[in-house]
């Protein structure tokens, strides 16, 4: 075969192995964003309350984030190509389950299947990374991968909508396991096998404990989210568990031969900086876009007062449409001047757009939460989203590919549930004491206050092509 004709067909595998990764990134955004509209549907048609549908959610993203603590390291030793295709075998099932249950206890075992899901998104862009050698390159197709995580342009809750309006909750379930099905289909014929180049044991002792510290946390988190019915010393215990987990396995990462993540990792900048800014950084912008002003849209007194069944048309809608569009230019700006210059960049933006959003408390309209959104979805979803998922692939030591990945994508899941428990509290707290509007605003500083200290977390994160991955 001549050069060209070698040229062809690397292009060809990568526009295919493109397409596969981007099929399994929807099958994981369908099982986490999807169920929005059906949410109200479900408890009328399996006769909950909205706290037992509320905690099947609950379990789902606990789940996501637990799985992603492990999933990619043991891919790493396993086969990554074979780990993705049981993570979306298991989604289907949990989808097929999901969409035959008739009580809670077998909804709750769906969604904990679907959880499986949860380090998709690392998963893949390890094996991009894996597939496509020049670093520009990979900048701009990761890109294109991260940018539909944020949610499919909205396309996914408006689809949602229609579906379970026209046929039912349940048809959604059957729409995810058929495309888990598509993507296992494209996986197995458009994917390859690689393994990291250090073929060790895994690390299962270490796991369990960094699952118990990971998972108290979250309980403490899902018990503080309650605020004024929060059962306080069951989130202190959990905390207290979480401490004491922790501590267990950093004593057990210091003992091993083949730890899942060595203590010397922990202690470098590569881990800890960018651990800490995604976590600031969620903090600072989860709730408010996903909670905090679709409730100011939706405020008949302090709002605009709009409707349920329009509100993300002015809201989420922008913000996921903004963040799909920039996302590509987002990765041809990191390829060209860096990952950390477009990743400080957005956070700055993000800044400037939640303060923006102090305005729109002042002067609501529906123009001007359209331009909040957009703002927000271009700087957080576009740009500092993007970057921070590809920072924990690039920064990632040669030996232990699967490492970082996997505490990102659960310092990501750490920092939404802490963002609705720390925002909500804030808001809660100068409503009492200065009114609704109060609230709104406090809780938008507040997270502008996060994303401030994400900014200056983030000039702590090596440059990728110095800390010698």
């Amino acid at each position: 075969m001549n050069r060209t004709g070698a040229v062809d067909q690397e292009g060809r595998s990568i526009v295919l192995l493109m397409a596969a990764l981007l099929v399994s990134i929807f099958a994981f955004q369908l099982n986490a964003s999807m169920l929005s509209p059906a949410l109200t549907t479900m408890e009328y048609e399996l006769a909950m309350t909205p706290h037992q549908i509320a905690f099947s959610q609950t379990m789902f993203f606990t789940a996501a984030a637990l799985f992603s603590l492990f999933l990619p390291r043991l891919a790493n030793l396993a086969g990554r190509k074979r780990v993705l295709l049981g993570m979306l075998v298991t989604t289907m099932a949990g989808c097929v389950i999901a969409a035959l249950a008739s009580n809670l206890a077998v909804l709750i075992l769906g969604r904990i299947l679907q959880g499986v899901s949860g380090p998709v998104v690392p998963l893949c862009l390890i094996m991009l990374h894996e597939h496509v050698s020049d670093k520009r390159r990979y900048a701009r197709l990761m890109a294109v991968l991260t940018s539909v995580n944020g949610g499919i342009g909205g396309i996914d809750a408006i689809m949602g909508g229609w579906l379970v309006h026209t046929w039912g909750f349940r048809s959604l379930f059957w729409t995810m396991a058929l495309v888990c099905g598509i993507a296992i289909g494209m996986i197995v014929l458009f994917a390859q096998e690689s393994h990291a180049k250090a073929s060790n044991r895994m690390d299962w002792v270490g796991v369990a404990f960094l699952v118990v510290a990971v998972g108290a946390v979250l309980v403490g988190i899902n018990e503080a989210e309650k605020l004024a019915a929060a059962n306080w010393p069951i989130a202190a215990c959990s905390v207290a568990v979480a401490v004491l987990a922790f501590a267990a396995f950093w004593r057990t990462e210091k003992r091993v031969l083949h730890p899942m993540v060595s203590t010397l990792y922990l202690k470098q900048r590569r881990t800890w900086a960018l651990l800490s800014t995604t976590l600031l950084t969620l903090t600072g912008i989860f709730a408010i876009m996903n909670g905090i002003v679709p409730a100011l849209a939706q405020d008949s007194v302090y709002g605009p007062g709009l409707s349920a069944n329009v509100v993300s048309f002015a809201t989420l809608t922008p913000y996921a449409l903004a963040g799909l569009a920039f996302g590509p230019i987002a990765g041809v700006l990191a390829s060209r001047f860096g990952y950390r210059i477009v990743l400080r960049s957005g956070l700055a933006l993000s800044v400037a757009g939640v303060l923006f959003g102090l305005c729109v408390v002042d002067s609501p309209s529906i123009g001007m939460l359209v331009a909040m959104s957009v703002v927000v979805g271009v700087a957080y979803a576009g740009a500092a989203n993007i970057m921070l998922g590809g920072l924990g692939i690039v920064l990632s030591p040669k030996d232990n590919t699967g490492y970082l990945p996997g505490l990102n994508a659960g310092a990501f899941n750490l920092g939404a549930g802490l963002s609705f428990a720390l925002l909500y509290a804030v808001m809660s707290a100068c409503a009492r004491t200065g009114g609704v509007a109060a609230g709104y605003t406090g809780s938008l500083a507040a997270g502008a206050v996060l994303l401030l200290l994400a900014l200056l977390m983030s000039l702590m994160i090596p440059d990728p092509e110095k800390v010698g991955c």
